[in-house]
């Protein structure tokens, strides 16, 4: 059994308190500040980069934030065996960006029309949610299998090939590539105003300010795109005044080429859901082993996966447990787990009024450069954090080594594969995949050397 903790002086409200409306509720708009954008990016990225029409992108986004306000409603309630009875907010993940815009623009460029290339995505999406559904069931064989160096390494090699998706978005996207005005000055002035305001906020010492910074930099940048008369309210104007789910708008399609990187993926997203579930129990006083813990992160991994199952299903991409409700309870004192019930409905009506999505939609592609571009760093950034808890002996670093060389390697000169033959091209053209089996298949086959040796 694990030991008493400490009694929660520092908190509030504690896991099972239930607040006074009033309270609840902004401790709700707190949590949805720090969320909100990051749950919306990764549709609007992929939508951009791809061409999806302005009312599907609508309808796209609107289902990203319906999908997680139902996650995170499950993720507090714990129904079953489902979820981990902890206020964890879930979202969409900037972790599958990276592969499934490569994978989706080179089904483009083959001349696969867009409506085709988006069945074969949430078609994957759909397989995919298996594996995940699947791990929390083996969760101590998959955590012997996946240990933190390899998690690691994925995750700086996530963050690394996404910094050229957001250096993309910061100059304008594939559209201002196209017309030739990618990099101009007033493309560079949105993104880098954006940018310099999230730098700013973050060192100034007022801790809501920290947590919203990218919020009122996306509102500073969005303020003077206005301005510019840069704001496209297209998506708006087309959108319906409420967005009925409809599952399997685009049909169903499949894309082993997509497949096989969105399952390394899959299979890290679920480790770092180990994490965000223990985090969040030892910010909210909780235990962080033994039986009850064990029972958390297996309702934890259990929802990420059948909720990207249902992302799929109602179009949109897979999501995750986020980490930024961690800030937010060490902000607020509050831990409460019914919390979670005012951050879903918050994040359920946002997206059935898909006006909503029209508004976000309207901001031009370098005002969310700017602001992707940090997100994305961070994601490196963690991925450095992982790899720092790790020691560094001489087997890790030549993991490291060889894992980033080979991923980065692939993804920097795709030609180097122009001769393997085109199933396990269309594997390793994706440097996550390529750098997260190396790292898996050389911590599996190269032993790590006794204590007295290293």
């Amino acid at each position: 059994m694990t030991a008493p903790l400490p009694p929660s002086d520092d908190l509030i409200l504690g896991l099972e308190d239930r607040p006074r409306p009033l309270l609840g509720l902004l401790a709700a708009l707190q949590h949805l500040l720090a969320i909100i954008v990051p749950i919306v990016t990764p549709g609007l990225l992929i939508c951009q980069a791809l061409g999806v029409s302005a009312r599907d992108t609508n309808m796209i986004v609107s289902m990203s934030l319906v999908i997680s306000g139902i996650a995170t409603f499950v993720q507090c309630r714990r129904i079953g065996p489902f979820g981990a009875g902890l206020l964890i907010v879930q979202g969409t993940s900037f972790n599958f960006v990276g592969p499934l815009i490569a994978g989706g623009a080179l089904m483009v460029q083959q001349g696969t029309p867009v409506e085709a290339v988006m069945a074969a995505i949430f078609g994957v999406v759909i397989a995919g949610s298996f594996v995940e559904i699947g791990i929390s069931r083996i969760l101590p064989f998959v955590k012997k299998l996946i240990t933190p160096l390899v998690t690691g390494i994925v995750v700086l090699m996530i963050g690394l090939t996404l910094i050229k998706v957001g250096l993309i978005s910061m100059g304008g996207g594939f559209g201002a590539m196209a017309n030739g005005t990618f990099a101009n000055g007033e493309n560079l002035m949105l993104s880098g105003l954006v940018l310099a305001i999230i730098v700013v906020l973050n060192r100034i010492p007022v801790t809501w300010m920290r947590s919203a910074a990218i919020v009122i930099a996306l509102a500073m940048g969005y303020a003077l795109a206005g301005y510019l008369g840069r704001l496209d309210f297209t998506g708006m104007h087309q959108a319906a005044l409420f967005q009925v789910p409809t599952p399997l708008h685009f049909g169903l399609g499949f894309s082993w080429a997509l497949f096989i990187p969105m399952l390394v993926i899959y299979l890290v997203t679920s480790l770092e859901a180990i994490g965000d579930v223990t985090a969040t129990s030892k910010v909210s006083r909780q235990p962080v082993e033994g039986p009850l813990w064990m029972q958390r992160i297996k309702g934890g991994v259990l929802v990420n996966g059948v909720n990207s199952m249902l992302a799929g299903l109602f179009n949109t991409f897979p999501s995750s447990i986020f980490a930024q409700n961690n800030g937010v309870i060490q902000l607020t004192g509050i831990a409460s787990r019914h919390i979670g019930v005012w951050i879903a409905a918050m994040l359920v009506l946002l997206g059935l009024f898909p006006t909503v999505a029209g508004v976000i939609q309207a901001v031009p592609e370098p005002v969310l450069g700017g602001a992707a571009m940090v997100m994305f760093g961070a994601v490196a950034a963690s991925g450095i954090n992982i790899l720092a808890s790790v020691d560094l002996d001489r087997r890790a670093l030549l993991i490291i080594a060889v894992s980033l060389a080979l991923g980065l390697g692939v993804a920097q000169v795709p030609e180097f594969l122009a001769h393997m033959p085109g199933a396990l091209r269309n594997v390793l053209e994706s440097g996550v995949a390529t750098g997260g089996i190396c790292a898996l298949v050389l911590n599996w086959f190269l032993p790590a050397a006794p204590a007295a040796r290293q």
